[in-house]
Order: C-alpha cells, then sequence, then structure tokens
C-alpha cells in the first residue's frame, strides 16, 4: 500500500491545486479517455434509465427497496438521560450535509454498488450526494449506462465521470474550472481498486472515509452435513471478482473437503471468468482447512475476521451467533453471499483484511455522527459545582474553576 499511496500523491495534490481540470487531465492521461463533460448531464441520465432492460430496472428497484427497508430501520434513537432533576444529557444523530460515493468501472459493471452507498446515505438524512464512476471509452465517454440508470432510478442527480484516485481528491477537495464548480463533501465512500484505496488513505483528515478495502473475501464453515455443490459454488462466487480474491473453506470433515475439491474442478471449467477464478482459487490466500471440530473452525474464522462468513452446519445459527470478527455472517444453505451482494437487505460494502475485528461494513451509521446536547439549569449546576471546580483545580485549569464560580454570584 506505501508504493501505491506514493504513486497516487502527486495526483491527489495536483487535483486539490487545480480541481476539475486536473481531474480531467489525470483522467486522460491514465485511461486514455476524457468525457464530453465532467458532469453527466441530467438528460443523459434519464436516457440510460429509459433504455435499459426493463427487467433490469425491475430487479434494480426490488433490490433498492430490501435495501431501504433494512437500513430504515438501523436510524438509532435520540436518548435523553436526566443525570439530577433539572440536568439533561441528550444523545442525537445528525447526518452529515454531504457526501461523495465512489462506484468502481473496472472488471465488472456494479450498479449494485449505486444502491449500497446511495440508499445509507438517504435514509441517514444526507441532503447532498455525488456520485462518481470512471468514463467508459465504449459508452461515449460516460460512465457505464447502467451505472448512470442505477443513480436516475434512485434519484441521484450529481454524477461525475471520473474515477481512481483523481476521483476521491475531486470529492475531497471540490473545485472548479469555469465549466463546473465541485463542492468539497464530508465522506467518501465506496470500494474501488489499489488506487482508490490510497487516494482515501491520502484525504482522510480531509474528509471521513468508510473503510480501506481490499480484495474481497469469503469463508466457509461447514461440517459434513453441507452440500459440497453449494460450498464450492459460493467460494467460486468471491473469485470471480479478482485474481487476489481470497475463498477458504474451514471443515472438521475430510470427506466434504475432498468433495468441494471435486466440485470445484467440475464447477469451474464452466464459469465465464474461469481463469480469474483459477488464479485466486489457486493463490497464496485461498486454502481449505481442516481442523477437529467446528470449535476450532469458528477459533480459526474469528482470527480471519473475514469480509464475508458463511456458515454450513447442522447449527448454523448456534455457530453463526457465537461469531465475533466478520463483516457479515450468512447463515445456511439458502442464504449465499450473492444474495448479500445484491438483494438480501443487507450492505454489501464490508471491511476486509481483518478489519472486522474493530471496524463495520457500511450503513445508516457511517453517515451519522453522535452529537450530545447538555442542558443543566442553575439549580443543577449549583448543586454539582464544587465537585467541577475541585477537579478543575486538581488539574491546575483555574481558569475551568472561575467559569463555574462566577455563575454562582
Amino acid at each position: 500500500m506505501s508504493d501505491a499511496v506514493a504513486d497516487v500523491a502527486p495526483i491527489v495534490a495536483d487535483v486539490a491545486a487545480d480541481g476539475p481540470s486536473a481531474a480531467l487531465r489525470w483522467g486522460e492521461k491514465l485511461d486514455g479517455v476524457r468525457p464530453p463533460s465532467l458532469r453527466v448531464p441530467d438528460d443523459v441520465l434519464q436516457r440510460a434509465l429509459s433504455e435499459l432492460d426493463s427487467a433490469i430496472v425491475d430487479a434494480l428497484r426490488e433490490a433498492a427497496d430490501r435495501v431501504r427497508r433494512v437500513h430504515r430501520d438501523q436510524h438509532p434513537p435520540a436518548t435523553v438521560t436526566t443525570v439530577v432533576p433539572g440536568a439533561a444529557v441528550t444523545q442525537r444523530f445528525v447526518p452529515v450535509d454531504r457526501v461523495g460515493l465512489y462506484v468502481p468501472g473496472g472488471r465488472a459493471v456494479y450498479p449494485s454498488s449505486v444502491i449500497m452507498n446511495v440508499v445509507p446515505a438517504q435514509e441517514a438524512g444526507v441532503t447532498s450526494i455525488a456520485v462518481v464512476s470512471p468514463p467508459q471509452p465504449g459508452h461515449g465517454g460516460w460512465p457505464h449506462p447502467t451505472v448512470m440508470a442505477t443513480c436516475a432510478l434512485l434519484g441521484v442527480t450529481e454524477v461525475y465521470a471520473v474515477g481512481g484516485a483523481q476521483a476521491v481528491a475531486l470529492l475531497a477537495y471540490g473545485g472548479s474550472d469555469g465549466a463546473v464548480t465541485v463542492d468539497p463533501v464530508r465522506i467518501v465512500t465506496g470500494p474501488g481498486n489499489v488506487w482508490v484505496t490510497a487516494a482515501k488513505r491520502l484525504v482522510m483528515g480531509v474528509v471521513g472515509i468508510d473503510a480501506e478495502a481490499g480484495p474481497t473475501e469469503i469463508m466457509i464453515i461447514a461440517d459434513d452435513t453441507a452440500d459440497a455443490a453449494c460450498v464450492a459454488a459460493d467460494l467460486i462466487s468471491q473469485a470471480e471478482h479478482d485474481p487476489l480474491a481470497a475463498a477458504v473453506l474451514v471443515t472438521d470433515s475430510e470427506s466434504l473437503a475432498d468433495a468441494v475439491v471435486g466440485e470445484l474442478a467440475l464447477q469451474t471449467p464452466r464459469t465465464r471468468h474461469r481463469e480469474r477464478i483459477t488464479e485466486a482459487l489457486a493463490g497464496e490466500q485461498s486454502a481449505i482447512l481442516i481442523v477437529d471440530t467446528i470449535d476450532d473452525a469458528i477459533a480459526v474464522a474469528d482470527n480471519y475476521g473475514a469480509e464475508h462468513l458463511e456458515i454450513h452446519t447442522a447449527e448454523s445459527r448456534e455457530v453463526a451467533d457465537r461469531i465475533r470478527n466478520a463483516g457479515a455472517i450468512f447463515v445456511g444453505r439458502a442464504t449465499p453471499v450473492s444474495l448479500g451482494d445484491y438483494a438480501a437487505g443487507s450492505n454489501h460494502v464490508l471491511p476486509t483484511g481483518g478489519s472486522s475485528a474493530f471496524s463495520s461494513g457500511l450503513g445508516v451509521h457511517t453517515f451519522l455522527r453522535a452529537q450530545q446536547v447538555v442542558a443543566y439549569d442553575d439549580a443543577a449546576l449549583a448543586a454539582i459545582a464544587e465537585t467541577v471546580t475541585t477537579l478543575a483545580e486538581a488539574e491546575d485549569l483555574p481558569a475551568h474553576a472561575a467559569a463555574v464560580t462566577v455563575r454562582r454570584r
């Protein structure tokens, strides 16, 4: 990552200084494409939606509805604590006012990432949402039509044809070139390649970020009751993303392990992206681990902290309840990761690289700030004044004490 940070630092600095002009310049230099305009016109967005296959529109609408229902219930309520009569502390949750959402455009098209980023922000109450996605030479220099159509479907009208580190920098610093003005955002979210992740690291502190995403991961805990064909299919599904994707099976059953190896050999050649899948499954990041007990498998899973963790055991729910570290847990044969990628209602932007041990996936909380409101009346202040002044004097901060005693005149 340090090499990537060094590589993108000049890009970030240039965009911070020169705004949209620099972002377009770097996009043309690195990707060989320059969009007709940085901001995608509304009529282009609407045309993309009107021309999208109706079956895809219906699927996007259903997926968005399920994600919205789940995320609407995530908004935490305010709490009001009466410490003593006349003294109250309220904790409330306030949305940031503007966010920037990155939608990748590399090996695959990701309209699902539009849903997974936009819907939680909308449900959090964010009033200004900007989406960035790389311009595509095969689509007139605009982002992929399905990405643009999904933005239009969700009511997002501020979409920029820019990707890579330059897109992250533009969201963080904003700028104007006379033709377009981009206001800086408060938070940048969304998955991307190593250069996007490096840029997010560089702008962190100027803006908030969701996470530093790495290659996708799936770990499956399974016993001898598991369906080997399903286990293999789920390992393959995540290996399909990237040659660096990690696909790991942890089982206490040698017979299941053998059966899964057989299914991988059977299913992989039938897939469209067999080359990258084969590379991912053969990589050092992927493995089949045989342990003595499911208790051992749980320990392995907690130590690994997978982005996606599937449970295929006789008591899947009980095993899931014992897991502490995972981005998302998928319980039982009928709950594959692919369901969560699109339409379970959960979010697919999840912590990778073991960071689930200390961080969470994208959700409404990503776009909220906990804010405390403290209100004491005169009597309540008088009752606690001596405690405050004693502690202030103990810390050699007499002006702190004076700020209380001046109110007791």
